[in-house]
């Protein structure tokens, strides 16, 4: 695999995830659990609901509501057809939020809470990013998007019709290796039409802004291709190996498409870190630590929260119900006129405020930040 070029690593916020953003604009309290559901032993279904009874027993003697309870349970049964995960957010009545993700999680967890428990969904979309995979030869190209279902509803698109000068993207039902993948076939002759071919690729890149390109095939249309790419997206793209099908399939690339989606993602963590350590070293753009990240946090000035989200972290805040405001001690709260407020789990708090000023959030290793929380700074 070989790769050229980097990015400032990204981080996500409100923007990119609107569903988990317009939580926070509900009342709570709420549930948030995550069930394992492995899709690859007999009786899923039943051992699906033995681990949701252990996680219900404890939220049940949190005081979670017994109709949220009963909505989260009407999904278990059929959730390991979706993934290795359910991952539902629930207010007092109904769900408002379920997903089934593909990796599982490293243990089953449910949270009766202020403010519902969304690092795992963070986490999981930035493990994988928008990216686009062209799979070329002398005659056309294969072009797969594969967006993150945690972006929201608006994502889940398929691109439009082959010889539109415009393309758009319109909802469609995913499929396949990935339920992500959304392609199209553009046939085209050798050299001539690779700048076709790259012309198409930048307009779908202009529509889904993608982290990654990789790109496969033949060695010399590959060249051809690579030759017409623009500056901006050279620097997107990853090479494999790999041979472009008769049916337009990508099933024998997935795991170098796996494999080159998460060395990026590596790399962007590995980038975004030293950023922090270099803005810390320097005593300028950083915040270290839970009072000093939620004080930047309350000031806006944060630009991306940098959060370790330790299912067993139990610490805890408070926050402004109307604003948004956190801080360690509600005296400090009281001093700038915040009469309601709430006590929260410290992570949670501030992803919420991280969200509600603008800022975004990276989840981040444990070895990161002091006490798990840090921020890269706007000024």
């Amino acid at each position: 695999m070989e790769s050229r070029g980097t990015l400032p690593a990204p981080a996500i916020g409100a923007g990119e995830a609107p569903e988990i953003a317009a939580l926070f604009d509900r009342p709570g309290p709420f549930v948030s659990v995550y069930l394992g559901t492995d899709p690859e032993v007999e009786n899923a279904a039943q051992l699906s609901l033995a681990r949701w009874r252990n996680v219900r027993r404890d939220l049940e003697s949190a005081g979670a509501p017994a109709a949220a309870l009963d909505a989260i349970e009407a999904l278990v049964p059929d959730a390991h057809h979706t993934g290795r995960t359910l991952a539902v957010i629930a207010d007092g009545t109904d769900v408002v939020l379920s997903r089934g993700e593909l990796e599982p999680v490293s243990a089953d967890r449910g949270r009766w809470d202020a403010l519902p428990s969304v690092g795992p969904f963070l986490e999981w979309q930035q493990s994988s990013p928008t990216h686009i995979v062209v799979l070329c030869d002398r005659v056309g190209a294969d072009i797969a998007v594969f967006v993150p279902e945690s972006a929201g509803p608006n994502a889940l698109m398929s691109v439009g019709d082959d010889d539109s000068d415009d393309p758009t993207l319109r909802k469609s039902k995913p499929g396949g290796w990935s339920q992500r993948r959304y392609q199209e076939r553009a046939e085209n002759t050798w050299e001539a039409n690779a700048k076709a071919v790259v012309e198409r690729l930048a307009k779908l890149s202009g529509l889904v802004d993608p982290r990654l390109v990789v790109l496969a095939g033949d060695v010399r249309a590959v060249q051809f291709v690579e030759d017409n790419l623009p500056p901006q997206l050279a620097g997107l793209v990853t090479k494999v190996d790999g041979a472009r099908g008769v049916d337009g399939g990508l099933d024998s690339l997935s795991d170098e498409i796996v494999r080159a989606v998460s060395t990026v993602v590596a790399t962007d963590t590995v980038a975004i870190l030293e950023k922090f350590r270099e803005e810390l070293g320097q005593a300028d753009r950083a915040a270290d630590g839970v009072y000093a990240t939620l004080g930047a946090l309350a000031q806006a000035r944060v630009d991306t929260l940098l959060v370790h989200d330790d299912p067993a972290d139990e610490r805890e805040c408070w926050f402004a119900v109307d604003a948004p405001l956190a801080a360690s001690d509600p005296v400090e709260l009281k001093s700038q006129g915040i009469d309601s407020m709430e006590k929260g789990r410290l992570v949670d708090v501030a992803i919420r405020t991280a969200f509600r000023t603008g800022a975004r959030v990276r989840v981040v290793p444990s070895t990161t930040a002091t006490d798990g929380l840090g921020a890269i700074l706007r000024y």
